[in-house]
C-alpha cells in the first residue's frame, strides 16, 4: 500500500463509487467542485490500484456549528472503495493514514458518522475514543480522537 498525489482520473473515479445502504450517505454527485476538494487530498494505492484516499488537515475536519475543531489535534480524513470494505482490510488501511499523521506531531482526530457502527468499531480497535457529537443537516457525528 503506498499513495500519491490525486490525480483529476482518480478524482473522476472516486465520485463514482457507488456504497450500498447505509452507506450510500457517502455517495458523491460529480461535479467539479468535488473534483477540485479531491485534488487536496491523496490517492491510496495498491499494485498500482486506486483503493482509496485520504487527507490529513483542515480538509478532514466536518464543518458545524456546535462544535469548534482546534489546531491541537491533526485530522484525519479516509474512504475506502465501496467493493473493498467489509472485507477486513480496513485496519491496514487505517493505520497507513496514522503513521502518515502521526508525522505533524499532535494527537489525532476524526470525524464519522454515528450509523458507521463498522467504522466507529474499527477506529475504536486502532486506539480512537469519542470525546463529543454533533448533527450536520440532521446526521449525527461522532469526534474521536487518539494520542
Amino acid at each position: 500500500m503506498d499513495h500519491r498525489p490525486m490525480t483529476r482520473e482518480w478524482a473522476s473515479q472516486i465520485q463514482e463509487w457507488t456504497y450500498g445502504a447505509p452507506y450510500d450517505f457517502y455517495n458523491q454527485s460529480p461535479s467539479e467542485e468535488g473534483i477540485d476538494e479531491l485534488m487536496t487530498y491523496q490517492a491510496m494505492l495498491e499494485n498500482h490500484e486506486l483503493i482509496g484516499f485520504y487527507c490529513i488537515g483542515a480538509a478532514a475536519q466536518v464543518p458545524n456549528s456546535t462544535y469548534l475543531h482546534s489546531s491541537d489535534f491533526t485530522d484525519i480524513g479516509l474512504g475506502m472503495r465501496p467493493d473493498l470494505t467489509g472485507k477486513g482490510r480496513g485496519r491496514s488501511f487505517v493505520e497507513y493514514v496514522i503513521k502518515r499523521a502521526t508525522e505533524q506531531g499532535k494527537p489525532l482526530r476524526l470525524t464519522v458518522a454515528s450509523f458507521n457502527e463498522r467504522a466507529i468499531h474499527l477506529y475504536e480497535m486502532v486506539g480512537f475514543c469519542t470525546i463529543t457529537a454533533f448533527e450536520r443537516n440532521k446526521v449525527p457525528f461522532q469526534v474521536m480522537v487518539r494520542d
